[in-house]
């Protein structure tokens, strides 16, 4: 859990609309000068995944769990869980 919690890290964007990803998380993620991100937004929530060159089916789950995931917040089905359990299950997608 701990590992997660040194991942967060605070960005502003720039006067044109870019944000810049902490050196230490291109490190871990291997993101490079051209790496490809397929990005998604919820409410205030925006979500980058890194992929190949282009959207993979398991890439296409991954946001349809997000997209499920709010849909259950906002209609006020979802899970309490534990810190311990969210960290461990995020760390596992």
């Amino acid at each position: 859990m701990n590992e997660v919690r040194k991942d967060i890290e605070f960005v502003k964007t720039s006067s044109k609309g870019q944000v810049v990803i902490p050196s230490s998380i291109r490190k871990k993620l291997s993101i490079h000068e051209g790496s490809v991100f397929v990005v998604t937004t919820q409410h205030d929530i925006i979500v980058f995944k890194k992929v190949k060159t282009e959207i993979t089916p398991e890439d296409l789950k991954t946001l349809n769990l997000v997209e499920e995931a709010w849909n259950d917040i906002e209609s006020g089905r979802y899970k309490l869980r534990s810190k311990d359990d969210f960290f461990k299950e995020l760390k596992e997608w």
